[in-house]
């Protein structure tokens, strides 16, 4: 039976697609040094590019005052500043995008009645987040705009967190809208495992957010071992020592491969487990799934070490963080019902 919400469904799920397409661009900004090119929030005027000779200057003019042009691309010409600049550009406009895909059709959904019963308040959690991010987002470019020459790697794990959370909702909504009428049946373990495993992944993303904004994957391109060491000295160099495990390059990449580890156990005995006792057809492939995509993450993340973050391999190593959030996300909807 064709469900009658479809188009709700596909304009949640479109919206999922437009977040991670965001990050990832995000991703690319933040490894080409793009993400400070741009140094006004321009909600509405911003969304119109440069076209004149007189409008690149005036933007690459404002560039040349903060910290990260003075400090780093004093050799900047216009041409390498237009690079940099596209970026950026691209990055804020998917959010516009976004806003608009978000917005046009709720108000169609909601002026037509198509939207499930109890859905209003749903739709309202999502703008909340929406707009929160995009302050988030200007929060995280400021931190970069004085006296650094790289936004705060805190503030840019708060970023992609809140990101993910708006991803995480929608996604989530989708799937309410979505699910079958019939309850799965369940497994009690598996489902205490599935949000356990959602937890780890969680606090990997912000690691991976740390080693982004601290550059720390640069610091021991070598795997399994840090440089010819299990435990190199340069994890506990910081004093107070907490200091290493959250500022620390080297002390970062160390929780960030060994996060990992535990990921790659958690799934094995997700796995495991779901051919040891009985649980739903439905939850079993989405299991297999899942160890077929940590499989996947974790060798592209020895990839990104050895050879030391490719533009290409870090961008596969962040769409497979998103497979692996929706994937268990998924699987947790399929316990709760």
């Amino acid at each position: 039976m064709k469900n009658p919400f479809r188009p709700v469904i596909i304009w949640l799920l479109s919206g999922c697609f437009l977040i991670y397409a965001m990050v990832v661009i995000g991703g690319i900004t933040r490894l080409t040094g793009s993400g400070l090119s741009i140094t006004e929030w321009k909600i509405v005027t911003g969304t119109i590019p440069p076209l004149s000779q007189e409008a690149w200057e005036k933007e690459f003019d404002a560039y040349k005052q903060i910290p990260q042009y003075k400090l780093l691309n004093s050799d900047f010409q216009l041409s390498d500043f237009k690079k940099i600049f596209f970026w950026e550009y691209l990055h804020r406009l998917i959010g516009r995008i976004i806003g608009f895909v978000f917005l046009i059709p709720f108000f169609w959904f909601w002026w037509k009645k198509k939207f499930p019963e109890g859905f209003m308040k749903k739709a309202l959690v999502l703008f909340a987040l929406g707009g929160l991010q995009g302050f988030i987002g200007w929060f995280m470019v400021s931190s970069g705009l004085s006296e650094n020459v790289y936004v705060s790697h805190y503030r840019l794990a708060i970023h992609l967190i809140s990101a993910f959370t708006v991803f995480g909702f929608t996604f989530w909504y989708a799937l309410d809208v979505a699910s079958p009428p019939t309850p799965l049946p369940k497994e009690r373990g598996v489902k205490k495992l599935s949000i356990l495993l959602f937890s780890v992944i969680i606090l990997q993303i912000i690691y991976g957010a740390f080693v982004a904004g601290l550059k720390a994957g640069y610091a021991y391109p070598t795997w399994p071992k840090m440089g010819s060491e299990w435990f190199p000295s340069d994890i506990t160099s910081l004093e107070p020592i907490w200091r290493n495990f959250l500022e620390g390059h080297a002390g970062v990449q160390f929780v960030h491969r060994y996060i990992a580890y535990v990921l790659v156990a958690l799934v094995g005995f997700l796995f495991y487990r779901s051919r040891k006792f009985p649980v739903a057809n439905g939850q079993r492939k989405i299991i297999d799934v899942l160890a077929i995509i940590i499989s996947a993450q974790f060798t592209l993340g020895v990839i990104t070490l050895l050879y030391t973050v490719p533009i290409t391999i870090a961008v596969l190593h962040q769409t497979g963080a998103f497979l692996l959030f929706a994937t268990t996300l998924l699987l947790i909807h399929r316990n709760k019902q």
